[in-house]
This record gives structure tokens, sequence and C-alpha cells, in this order.
């Protein structure tokens, strides 16, 4: 079988084709960064409109690196949320036309899967179900992978993601987007010991994620800075933040597994996927905790971390392998949780339901 997958859910442009033997023939992710730099972030009407000019040249490298054409797809999976509403229709209407054009089935893809998924793509032996820590910029959860399509959320943020709060700590310290790999690079060789920043819900039950407090206490700390920032200032902060986030999730963490090994003795392995989960210092000390607790852990190479139309393609693999196609009627969802049924957090609003579970 051989997919194309296609991803627009934010600001990179991405298309790829993958087999079912695990094989990615090309990958090819076009970067936004550019252009949504000099905001901070990501403007949504910028990233649509780069998708729409560029998606369709994308598409047509990954086919000629690959050596296809359309003549040999299986199958075109799009990613159809949640994400940028206007990023993510461009992408699942391309991915339609594919499909209707050519005759091929159609996987309307949820982005969130499509990272759930990615670590089986690259490690042929893992099997459900897994504990799997979903780290990117807009999401922090906790959930059970039971298998394609069946997800149970153990917690989630309840502000922040840490992707976020890595985005505004970087802008607030000047080290440029995006914020998780400013940040990393700024803390390297610096004492992350230095700024003493709290760990928010670190110690309490449960497995929920909180970063807005410690984000908050990240500007207090620069703005009683008497004489500004400078650059051994500016990486030991972003040391210490990078630090405290590193300890909620590793908290956090041991009280997810205590779950995940209650629900589910013969489980064992604990995934880490998303953008976040590129971190080297987070990856090295996941990889403690998961020996500490008799996992093995299994984290995606460093391209099928960050967004990319591969994980995408795979997601696709296995839904349309297990019959689980969609119809031209599929609808792009700005939101679209992996666990439907799952409680929202304290103080945060019930998203709602479309359609059938993902």
């Amino acid at each position: 079988m051989l997919v194309l997958g296609i991803e627009t859910s934010c600001d990179e442009t991405a298309a790829a084709l993958v087999t079912d033997k695990r094989e990615i023939c090309a990958n090819v992710v076009l970067s936004q960064l550019d252009e949504h730099a000099p905001y901070g972030g990501i403007v949504p009407e910028i990233a649509a409109r780069s998708h729409i000019e560029h998606l369709d040249g994308v598409i047509a490298r990954a086919m000629k690196e690959a050596g296809a054409d359309f003549n040999d797809l299986d199958g075109v999976a799009a990613t159809a949320g949640p994400g940028l509403i206007g990023a993510v229709m461009v992408g699942l209407m391309t991915g339609k036309a594919v499909a209707a054009v050519h005759g091929v089935p159609l996987a309307a893809v949820n982005h969130l899967e499509g990272h759930a998924l990615s670590a089986r793509l690259s490690d042929a032996e893992l099997r459900f179900p897994y504990l799997l820590l979903l780290v990117s910029g807009g999401h922090c959860q906790f959930l059970t992978v039971k298998g394609v399509g069946r997800y149970q959320r153990l917690g989630t943020t309840i502000d922040d993601a840490a992707g976020e709060a890595f985005d505004k700590a970087a802008k607030l310290l000047g080290l440029g987007y995006p914020g998780g790999p400013a940040i990393e690079r700024a803390a390297q060789d610096s004492d992350g010991a230095r700024y003493d920043l709290p760990r928010p819900l670190k110690g309490r039950k449960g497995c929920d994620f909180s970063f807005s407090g410690l984000k908050t206490a990240l500007l207090h700390k620069v703005r009683a800075l008497e004489n500004g920032l400078d650059d051994v200032i500016r990486s030991d902060l972003a040391a210490s933040f990078q630090q405290a986030v590193a300890d909620v999730v590793i908290d956090r963490g041991q009280n997810a597994i205590r779950q995940f090994q209650a629900l589910h003795p013969d489980g064992c392995s604990l995934v880490a996927a998303g953008g976040v989960a590129a971190n080297s210092m987070l990856r090295a000390r996941l990889k403690n905790l998961a020996t500490e607790n008799g996992l093995t852990l299994a984290v995606p190479p460093l391209t099928l971390c960050t967004d990319n139309a591969a994980m995408i393609a795979w997601a696709g693999i296995e839904r349309l392998g297990l019959g689980l196609e969609d119809n031209l009627n599929a609808v792009p969802r700005a939101r679209w949780p992996l666990d439907g049924d799952a409680l929202p957090p304290p103080g945060v609003g019930k998203s709602g339901k479309l359609g059938p579970k993902a």
C-alpha cells in the first residue's frame, strides 16, 4: 500500500509518500517560519494563504522524490483537524480532490492521531497498549493508546500547553521563534538552578498540567532585573525555565504511569510524541522515568516529532488497513479531541463533538 499524506494544520506545508512496509519514500516539509517570525507566533491568515500558494508544489516535489505518480497511489490521507481552520481546509480539500479524481480511498486524519501513531512508523515492534505523552505546541496530555481510534485521556493541560509556554518564554527572553528550540539552545551549558521558578501541580494527585503560572513567574523574574537581560542571565533563565517544565512533566508522568499500569498491566511502553518531544533533555529524563518503572521509552526520530506528512500518511495506512475510509463529506475541525468522552479539566469548557470519534 502506498499512501500520500498531506499536512497543513498549522504553519508547515507538508506532503509525504509512505508504504505499509514503513518505508518513507518522500517526506517534504516547507516551513513558514520566516513568514511568521516577525510576529512572534503564528498568524492564521498568513498560514492559510501560504498553504494555498505552496501545497501543489510540495505534493509534486514529494511525488518526484518518491518516483511515483498518482496512478501508483492506494490512498490519500489528509489532516482534517484539529488546527487553524483555514489552514486545515486547504489540505483536506486538496486530499479530497486527489481521492475523487484518481478514485482512491480517503482517510481524514486527526492530526493528534498522527502524532499518537508516529512511533509505530519508526518502530515496528511497538505494540498496543502503550502510554502516550503527547506534548506539542497546542497540546500537552497523557493518553492510553489501546488501538487505532481507541484512546483514553488520563490527564491534560488546564491552561497553557508546554509548547505554548516555551514560545511565550522565548519571546519574553528575546530568543526568537519557535520557542522550544530557542530555549534549548540558550539553556545549553547554562545554570538551570540559578533562578527559583515554580513547578505547578508538582506533588498533586492526577496527571493534569499547568504552565500558565510558570510563565507568569518568569515574567516577574525578568521585570525584577535591575540592569535588564544580558546573555548570561538570559541563558540561565532559559535553563531554569526548561528545568521547571521538565520537572513538571516527569512528576505528572510518574502519576500517569501508575494509572496506566493499573489499567493495563501488560503495557510495556511509554511513547513521547509531538514537537516538544524533540527536546533532548526531556527525552533523557523520560528515558530514565520509563526505565525506573519497567517500561521502554519509544520516541520517533526528530523529523517525525515536529509536524510532518509522513505521520499523517502512516495514520492513514493504519486506518485504511482497518477499513476506516472517509467519504468526501468529511469536515475540517478546529477542535477534535482524541478522547471525545473525556470530561473537561477543571475550569475548561467541554469541546463539542462532531461525527464519529477518531
